[in-house]
């Protein structure tokens, strides 16, 4: 999926065992935005090799996770507001392991087993 609308990295530090409810209650007292709206809030681990995406759309949330297997996000520094808005090309950036402001990717990984 594509955001529709704003996307906001959640800076700091966020319990990955939080769920919907518990990430929705950070947007709404914490960062005082409403969680019901269309932007798209991403929130990061202490070891920044996982991400949370919340996002309400038409009738429900969605909670996208992802979990690096080597290497880490490139999550930037916490603001005073606790967000940081970003556009939807940094998204990708981020997410392909690239800093919002810098443009180097992870490395893809092979030979895998589990």
């Amino acid at each position: 999926m594509i955001p529709s609308a704003q996307v906001y990295l959640v800076t700091g530090i966020t319990d990955m065992r939080k769920s919907i409810d518990g990430l929705s209650l950070i947007v709404a007292e914490t960062l005082e935005m409403d969680p019901f709206s269309e932007a798209w809030f991403i929130f990061c681990n202490r070891h920044r090799d996982k991400l949370k995406i919340l996002f309400w759309d038409t009738n429900g949330f969605w909670l996208y996770y992802r979990r690096l297997e080597k290497g880490t996000f490139k999550w930037p520094t916490p603001t005073l507001d606790g967000a940081l808005h970003i556009s939807k090309a940094q998204l990708n950036w981020l997410l392909s392991g690239l800093s919002i402001e810098h443009h180097r990717a992870h490395r893809p990984i092979t030979n895998l087993t589990v």
